[in-house]
């Protein structure tokens, strides 16, 4: 029928389509120790992406928050030496576990929402030690609607093994060109803008030397047009 508009079908979210559906956030964790279980967690942060029209990947909205230690937490002293985190500081403005969390999950399952994403996946340099902070504390503070794959994680430290032969993140991120300040690294807000920047490197670099899209994937989306 002429002069009747036809609206035309979305087209679909290209970060779901890069990760088999999966939205990745950049999460950070600074602790009392290597125990999830018995030791504090003290500081977390997120850093959530988005995706161009062109689809390049790059960071998006950001959240930090002091912990407070839950109780009976076990603060080890070296732990502490290391990071530099005073528990105990009056200043820290820390929050429990769950009012930090809860914020956390909120901000993953809207950018989900607006991405067509069906679950969220971490990100993290050694992501398997900030994956278990997450999800011990998730569990201890009994927050609801966890957005986090339970096991899965994307690794940064494994993917710049692989494109820059290197598995620390200053040395990775001096190899990808990223400014890499000592005096605020194990800082949570600090490691996870860095590593969101170093994973979004990687994910563009490797699309700039075409290996994504996948050739066959280009293909058979050009035969069902």
């Amino acid at each position: 029928m002429s002069g009747v508009p036809v609206s035309e079908p979305n087209p679909p979210a290209l970060l779901s389509q890069r990760f088999r559906g999966y939205y990745p956030v950049v999460i950070d964790v600074e602790t009392a120790g290597f125990n999830p279980r018995t030791d504090a967690l003290l500081e977390i942060a997120a850093v959530t992406l988005t995706m161009d029209e062109a689809g390049w990947l790059k960071p998006d909205q950001s959240l930090f928050f002091n912990v407070t230690p839950f109780e009976g937490a076990n603060l080890e002293k070296a732990a502490l030496e290391f990071t530099g985190i005073d528990p105990h500081h009056p200043l820290r403005d820390a929050v429990d576990e769950k009012a930090a969390l809860t914020p956390i999950f909120k901000l993953v399952r809207e950018g989900m929402k607006q991405h067509d994403c069906k679950r969220a996946i971490l990100v993290g340099h050694n992501a398997t030690f900030d994956h278990s902070f997450v999800m011990a504390a998730a569990e201890r503070a009994k927050v609801k609607r966890n957005p986090f794959h339970p096991f899965s994680t994307f690794d940064t430290s494994a993917l710049a093994g692989l494109i820059y032969g290197q598995t620390v993140l200053k040395k990775a991120c001096e190899s990808a060109d990223i400014p890499f300040n000592d005096r605020e690294a194990h800082s949570a807000l600090y490691d996870t803008d860095i590593t969101a920047q170093l994973f979004c490197k990687m994910v563009n670099r490797w699309k700039e030397l075409g290996g994504w899209p996948l050739a066959g994937c280009a293909e058979s989306t050009e035969q069902q047009s």
